[in-house]
């Protein structure tokens, strides 16, 4: 099993047409089974797609609209491979687009769920948070799989802080439990730092796969000052992929770095091989 998730910071790329082909070359290579996607933007004032553009697609809440150049979808029409995908809405992005949470999936999506982690519910501030998870089974697999994508906030914020949020998601999180689930995205926790958000999540139990990962790298995934982090001058691992059981990675890569991939958003991704 292989797995992506990144932040694609989408549409606040610089030559973001260029960014988006690039990615889904690289997808097309490693061929990965789930990707995870935080910052997935449509421009708000966008014309609606047709549900015959929609066929791979689930409708996780129901009062979605799908716009033309949802990242997702555009991502998707420059893959090789057929995804099946759902996409939600968390907040107003960059004060122009519905910024959201996307999963893709190379096997059918069986069931999905979208749940809000923050106490807040203002469409209009971006402190506002949910998670999606869809379930599937993968190729050879006999048993199916929760996979969920969230976008966080900061240990210390002052209205919506992630202590929380964390709260909130193992509540939700909860009935899923029993079957095997992983947890994956922008966590804005730095895993280095003792005591706040990466601690309060080993101490519920959950498994990091980079720290269990049988070959990996320095995991860093932000490595200068961007939005959240606008006066960080040092390597950050604050995007990780999580597991509810005791897996142990063959390898937990950073990639889409420049090194392992063209850099393609502010975040790098982490790819994770099982």
């Amino acid at each position: 099993m292989k797995i992506l998730t990144l932040n694609v910071h989408a549409w606040a790329e610089e030559n973001q047409r260029t960014k988006i082909s690039q990615l889904a070359d690289f997808i097309n290579t490693h061929q990965f089974d789930i990707i995870s996607m935080q910052e997935v933007n449509q421009p708000i004032q966008e014309t609606a797609l047709t549900q015959e553009e929609l066929q791979t697609y689930t409708a996780t809440e129901a009062d979605v609209t799908i716009k033309k150049d949802n990242y997702a979808h555009v991502l998707l029409q420059q893959l090789t491979e057929t995804y099946y995908w759902t996409w939600i809405p968390t907040h107003i992005g960059f004060r122009t687009y519905d910024e959201g949470l996307a999963i893709l999936s190379r096997t059918p999506i069986t069931r999905s769920f979208g749940e809000y982690v923050s106490h807040m519910r203002d469409y209009n501030n971006y402190r506002t948070r949910k998670i999606v998870g869809i379930e599937t089974t993968l190729e050879g697999e006999s048993t199916s799989t929760w996979f969920v994508n969230g976008h966080y906030n900061w240990w210390d914020d002052a209205q919506e802080p992630f202590k929380g949020q964390w709260d909130l998601t193992e509540r939700v999180l909860a009935p899923y439990m029993h079957q095997p689930l992983y947890l994956m995205g922008d966590f804005n926790n730095v895993a280095e730092i003792r005591g706040q958000g990466y601690d309060y999540m080993m101490e519920h139990g959950w498994n990091d796969l980079y720290t269990t990962a049988e070959q990996k790298d320095d995991g860093a995934t932000v490595v200068k000052a961007i939005a959240g982090w606008a006066n960080n001058e040092q390597p950050l691992r604050i995007d990780y992929i999580f597991s509810n059981r005791p897996v142990q990675a063959q390898i937990s890569n950073v990639v889409l770095n420049g090194k392992k991939g063209p850099v393609v958003s502010d975040h790098f991704g982490v790819a994770v091989e099982i």
